[in-house]
């Protein structure tokens, strides 16, 4: 028997560590998406989350094209997906394309971490959005250059990653067994000893 969206949820769920807020733990990315709306007052606080990222020079580079199922902006970003991610994607009621000016605006120099940035932002919104209840899946899995020309994006922005945002729903109705086995698989993290140094290749001592 399949585990319900509950379990699921609670067996993603990373051990705790004492000290650090739950909500890193808590968060994940579920595929299964249920029809439930996402009100206007939720997508506030989630955007309000990520426009107080840091940025550099407090450019705030980030864009985000927001669509809500049945609009075009919606559709658009949709059909910019590839088709592995189409099969799941579909019942998600809100896809977030996130973009960033290239450019800083004070002078019209490149910015080089301008999808850095756009990053930060990103991951406050997902946070956020844990939060309240909500689910947030990032994607690479479509194409920029569609997504560019089917919603008008200038030459000189950066393209992200899309989002899917909505309400975590029951892994079966994934309905495609390598789906489901993906949302149901065990959460992974690298050590710290592998991504904590104190030289190239020395393990900073945490102990």
């Amino acid at each position: 028997m399949t585990p319900s969206a509950l379990e699921t949820h609670r067996a993603k769920q990373a051990p705790h560590v004492s000290g650090v807020l739950p909500i890193f733990h808590e968060r994940w990315s579920p595929r299964s998406f249920s029809d439930r709306e996402v009100s206007r007052e939720s997508l506030a606080k989630v955007f309000e989350a990520a426009r107080w990222a840091a940025s550099s020079s407090n450019e705030q580079p980030w864009r985000f094209l927001v669509g809500l199922r049945g609009s075009d902006t919606y559709d658009k970003i949709f059909a910019s997906l590839v088709a592995f991610n189409q099969k799941w994607a579909r019942t998600a009621p809100v896809l977030i394309l996130g973009t960033a000016l290239a450019n800083f605006t004070r002078n019209g120099t490149p910015n080089g971490y301008a999808l850095y940035d756009l990053g930060a932002a990103t991951s406050y919104l997902t946070l956020q959005a844990t939060s309240l209840g909500l689910a947030a899946h990032q994607m690479a899995g479509f194409d920029q250059g569609k997504a560019r020309e089917l919603l008008g994006i200038p030459a000189d922005c950066l393209i992200g990653s899309v989002i899917a945002l909505g309400y975590q729903d029951e892994p079966e109705k994934l309905g495609d067994q390598t789906l489901i086995e993906r949302e149901l698989a065990p959460r992974e993290r690298k050590p710290l000893d592998e991504i904590v140094l104190s030289a190239w290749g020395e393990p900073l001592d945490l102990g």
